[in-house]
């Protein structure tokens, strides 16, 4: 039997269960939403918030790696790797200026769900990737 195999990582998010569709979703809504918070003014002048940008930017260069690894090795636990290289250095430094109380209202409730989704996502994707590492493809 010919199985159709989907042409890129976009169809074949398409196939998989809806609560997956969804959570992707929820995923790129929350980071793509930063870009909503990338101005910034500061002593009356507007500046660059880099903090929203890292976000932007790790978002869309794990797609595109993402995207890559699919177009290689397929739909498989490995694809979570992009997530790991590019969305954690960024966590952990958005983590460190959290705590040290560098963000202020309305970026700071961002952050606090941009937190839990893609904490949540990270560590799915460590769970993904190590078991792929393993053996389970």
């Amino acid at each position: 039997m010919n199985e159709i195999v989907p042409v890129d990582l976009g169809a074949a998010i398409a196939t998989q269960p809806m609560w997956l569709q969804v959570w992707v979703m929820i995923l790129t809504v929350v980071n793509l939403s930063a870009i909503f918070f990338a101005g910034k003014k500061q002593n009356g002048k507007l500046r660059v918030r880099i903090e929203a940008l890292a976000i932007v930017f790790s978002f869309m260069a794990a797609g595109m790696l993402m995207s890559w690894l699919y177009d290689k090795v397929g739909f498989v636990r490995l694809l979570g790797l992009p997530h790991l290289i590019f969305w954690l250095p960024v966590y952990l430094w958005l983590l460190i200026k959290f705590r040290r109380n560098e963000f202020s209202f309305p970026f700071k409730q961002y952050i606090i769900v941009y937190f839990i989704i893609a904490g949540t996502s990270l560590i799915i994707d460590t769970v993904d990737v190590t078991r792929y590492i393993l053996g389970d493809r």
